[in-house]
């Protein structure tokens, strides 16, 4: 998803003039244009992600819109207290991206993973969380962003055009069927639909493309209401991802029980090896046979 974002700020560029963009020292063969676009507003912070992220707080608070660009555990997790402090305490509209959400970098192993940005940016006071699902949402992402006064996290990942998916939106009807309600963040959700056709035609398949959500569409109340079986699949980890969130929100409208439950997420490095992106999903469940046998258990 990197080059449609490269793109997409690129074609917003002219009709945001405020816009500059911050990079820990990342993003060759991919960011050469924007840096031509942007010129004297393209700056390369250096491997010093903390600074980048103060550097975007006081530039915020100067009136321009920071981007601020790195892999996904650099621009979350190392800098999470200037994130704290310096932008979201001050509710100002910095804009972080981080490539290679989840097991993105593969066989660069846990220090390039990020399993933890989701429950860790949605707890944030103001902070808006943006998760994708196609490479052909990010020039919508990209546009609701810049006119959003607040912070926000971009989780970019690698991601598939997937026919017939609506517009960009915090909801998504994907599929529709009758046996099991499946609700999935980003990317990792098309791997259900790469299941055999007599099991996804039985699934009512969401997309939740944003968090905080301050609904559930009634549509999706009434697909789980009347299957009873609720399945969710995140490359993240189960602790304050998107299972743990949507369950307490379906719990506080006296929608918990008695469903069948399944949350199928990232459970870290089951046998201490690094692989591919591919392979982490289907060593984890969320990909291939397993992820197949899982959902069928359900729909039993």
């Amino acid at each position: 998803m990197r080059v449609e974002f490269a793109q997409a700020i690129i074609d917003q560029y002219n009709f945001q003039s405020q816009q500059v963009f911050l990079t820990g020292d990342l993003g060759y063969m991919a960011l050469e244009q924007v840096g031509n676009t942007f010129g004297e507003r393209f700056i390369n912070a250096g491997v010093a992600e903390q600074n980048m992220v103060s550097m975007a707080a006081a530039m915020a608070y100067e009136g321009f819109i920071p981007w601020v660009y790195s892999i996904s555990p650099f621009v979350t997790l190392r800098p999470y207290e200037q994130i704290r402090n310096d932008v979201c305490l001050h509710n100002l509209p910095v804009k972080l991206v981080g490539n290679g959400g989840g097991y993105g970098y593969g066989i660069m192993g846990a220090t390039h993973h990020n399993l933890e940005d989701i429950a860790a940016m949605r707890v944030l006071p103001h902070m808006k969380v943006y998760l994708p699902l196609t490479g052909s949402d990010i020039a919508n992402v990209v546009a609701t962003m810049l006119q959003d006064p607040a912070p926000n996290y971009l989780r970019l990942n690698q991601g598939r055009d997937i026919e017939g998916l609506s517009s960009f939106a915090p909801w998504r009807h994907v599929r529709k069927g009758e046996g099991a309600v499946v609700i999935g963040a980003g990317p990792v959700l098309a791997n259900v639909l790469d299941l055999p056709q007599d099991i996804t035609e039985q699934l009512d398949i969401w997309a939740l493309g944003t968090l905080p959500v301050t609904e559930i569409p009634e549509a999706l109340i009434g697909a789980i209401v009347r299957t009873g079986k609720v399945i969710t699949i995140e490359e993240h980890y189960a602790a304050g991802g998107l299972g743990e969130y949507l369950a307490g929100i379906l719990l506080a409208r006296n929608i918990g029980v008695p469903l069948r439950w399944k949350s199928l997420h990232a459970q870290g490095y089951p046998n201490d090896r690094y692989g591919s992106q591919q392979w982490h999903q289907e060593l984890n469940g969320l990909r291939g046979q397993l992820l197949q046998q899982q959902i069928t258990t359900i729909l039993q």
